[in-house]
């Protein structure tokens, strides 16, 4: 079924339709909020819920944009208001942060666990600008208005988490027993 059609039949509420758009989608939307989740079980329930809203909204998709887009959106605006009440973040994906060249980082110099526990460390609001401005590829501005804060917060945290980051990674090349799981 061509997405076009999905995208009536789900305007229409039929299940069948809704549930074709979620096995279509489910896995790349779960990656999504695992990154902005603290962990497993909170993304499985902010992707649940990205979906309920997707689909009681669904009506308001226009066609300006991608309807992928549209729902990335969704998904990203649900977990940052769970981000918001529980103040936490997760992400991962060792190879975004091994082309940011400010962190003077070799792609296979740690695992990807021990880079996810070092992101986990840093204070959470760092983490948050961290994901969306390396991971997302977001704007300032647009940080600044997903968060409520200022340009100029959205830039300093971000700088202070690459620092935060650089320092981690030298103290873990200084101290190998750090870096287990290589």
């Amino acid at each position: 079924m061509s997405l076009n059609d999905l995208i009536i039949k789900c305007k229409k509420q039929e299940r069948q339709a809704q549930e074709e758009l979620y096995n279509r989608y489910a896995s790349k939307f779960f990656a999504i909020c695992l990154k902005y989740s603290n962990n497993y079980e909170q993304a499985k329930d902010n992707m649940q819920e990205g979906f309920i809203k997707i689909f009681q909204n669904i009506s308001q998709y226009s066609g300006n944009g991608t309807f992928e887009g549209w729902m990335t959106r969704i998904m990203i605006n649900t977990t940052l208001k769970q981000y918001k009440k529980n103040a936490s973040v997760f992400l991962s994906i060792k190879e975004d942060i091994a082309e940011d060249p400010e962190l003077e980082y070799e792609e296979n110099e740690f695992s990807t666990d021990v880079l996810i526990k070092m992101i986990q460390e840093l204070p959470e609001r760092y983490r948050l600008v961290f994901n969306l401005f390396v991971m997302e590829e977001h704007s300032h501005q647009e940080i600044a208005e997903m968060l409520n804060i200022s340009v100029g917060t959205s830039k300093s945290n971000l700088a202070r988490a690459r620092m935060k980051l650089k320092e981690m990674i030298e103290v873990r090349r200084n101290h190998p027993s750090l870096a287990v799981e290589k």
